[in-house]
């Protein structure tokens, strides 16, 4: 659970916090006491020496025991009732000179000593100071005790409060959770997501709802090409059904003639029922998807369409090109950077657009060219390809429905075709970048194209 995973990680940063903080508070905090302990043993050793050195007994403290140790290695008490301490090697040393101070620790029985050795001249050997460690291990532990109780009650409400405020935190990410779970159980798109705040979780909840609007584009985009496509096959399908029954039923009783009429609308039907399922298949996939940008000339590809058009229909197809002055970059020539194969599928449906609503004696112009839009840095340059025809035109109203799939213009139903061909232009050159355009050109005739960013040719 992610709110429990990170209240963990709250409360484990606080406790490492905490962790340095004691270690170096005691570390501080023994230094400090050790440093008092030394002090006031070298403090008691200076009072009881003035004190003997006047000639007078020094009054008992219950916290140190005091005792001369004579250059003989004689102890002689001065707190008496009080158990004296063994003297080590080294505070015999300091009595046999009466020079210099030594500090020891002693055990006797439980009990540990700090014991400061001092000497009080030649001869007289040498003043030993003890005081037990009892008080500064009381203050020791006394000091562990008190931290421990804070680490545990510093931990425990960081614990909560960080449970409490994580879960706060994380409410919306929960609301989207279930909202997300709503919609992938009941596949309701339209399902609302929680509101968008401004902070991360926000920001998600916003590519949610991109993401979900995408899908019920997409979705409604596939419903309606089920739903034309379901409609459009019919026709096809009805014909050859309605035509094979009928040659079904006659059983060769059929004049030669209609026979062959027949024959021939099933060959016409199949052809057309063939060229749906393919664009159909090639609008629904985007083969071209797969293809990377690479950079082109758009005046080469228009003519190598332009050539294949010429021979397969015998039609008269001109390529013109216009505004290629050298661009920014110094060089010549219309480069677009715009995947191929998707490239001249786009000019090849023009192509096949113009030449079946254009009469056969008319001829068929391509033109391509460069706009510059705007001045100086701000400039824009772009490459525009347009197919005119000869035929009936397009009416304002029509300009824009022509790129709907199965769109069929006023007049234009008698006419073989699928209505794709178009839609399959804006798709493919929507997807570089580009935009569509149709229109009635001057004189009569339909002008239909596309314009691309000009692209820099290396080196630009």
């Amino acid at each position: 659970m992610l709110r429990t995973r990170i209240t963990l990680v709250v409360v484990a940063a606080t406790l490492l916090a905490i962790a340095v903080t004691v270690v170096t508070s005691y570390r501080g905090v023994t230094g400090m006491v050790a440093d008092r302990f030394d002090r006031a043993l070298v403090d008691r050793a200076d009072a009881v020496t003035a004190v003997l050195d006047a000639g007078r007994v020094p009054g008992e403290r219950p916290d140190t025991t005091e005792q001369l140790l004579l250059p003989d290695g004689t102890v002689r008490p001065l707190s008496p009732g009080r158990a004296t301490l063994p003297a080590p090697p080294g505070a015999l040393a300091v009595a046999r000179t009466g020079e210099g101070v030594r500090t020891d620790e002693i055990t006797v029985g439980d009990a540990t000593y700090g014991v400061l050795t001092q000497g009080r001249g030649e001869g007289l050997g040498a003043l030993m100071v003890g005081q037990d460690y009892a008080d500064p291990e009381r203050v020791d532990q006394a000091f562990l005790r008190q931290i421990g109780w804070t680490t545990a009650a510093a931990a425990g409400a960081c614990a909560a409060l960080s449970w409490l405020l994580i879960g706060r935190i994380l409410r919306p990410m929960r609301r989207l959770a279930r909202a997300t779970e709503r919609i992938s159980s009941t596949q309701d798109l339209a399902t609302p997501l929680p509101a968008a705040g401004r902070d991360e979780v926000g920001r998600l909840t916003r590519a949610f709802e991109v993401m979900l609007d995408a899908l019920r584009r997409s979705r409604d985009a596939q419903q309606r090409l089920v739903q034309n496509a379901s409609h459009e096959l019919r026709t096809p399908l009805t014909s050859v059904r309605g035509s094979a029954e009928l040659l079904q039923r006659a059983r060769g009783r059929l004049a030669p003639q209609d026979e062959e009429k027949i024959l021939a609308t099933l060959v016409a039907e199949s052809v057309a029922l063939d060229d749906l399922v393919r664009e159909l298949v090639e609008l629904a996939t985007d083969r071209q998807a797969d293809e990377d940008p690479v950079l082109l000339d758009l005046a080469a590809a228009a003519e190598d369409c332009a050539d294949r058009f010429r021979r397969r229909t015998g039609r008269v197809i001109a390529v013109t090109v216009g505004g290629t002055e050298p661009g920014p970059d110094g060089s010549g020539g219309v480069a677009v950077l715009a995947r191929p194969r998707a490239l001249h599928r786009c000019v090849d449906n023009l192509l096949a657009n113009a030449v079946k609503f254009s009469p056969d004696d008319t001829p068929v112009s391509v033109s391509v060219r460069v706009e510059v839009r705007g001045s100086g840095r701000a400039a824009v340059r772009r490459a525009t390809l347009s197919v005119r025809d000869h035929g009936p035109g397009i009416g304002p109203d029509e300009q824009h429905a022509v790129f709907d799939r199965f769109y069929r213009g006023a007049g234009t139903q008698s006419v073989p075709g699928s209505g794709l061909g178009l839609a399959i232009v804006h798709d493919l050159v929507t997807a570089d970048r580009g935009t569509v355009f149709a229109g009635t050109a001057p004189g009569g005739g339909a002008e239909i194209g596309f314009t691309l960013p000009e692209a820099r040719r290396p080196g630009g």
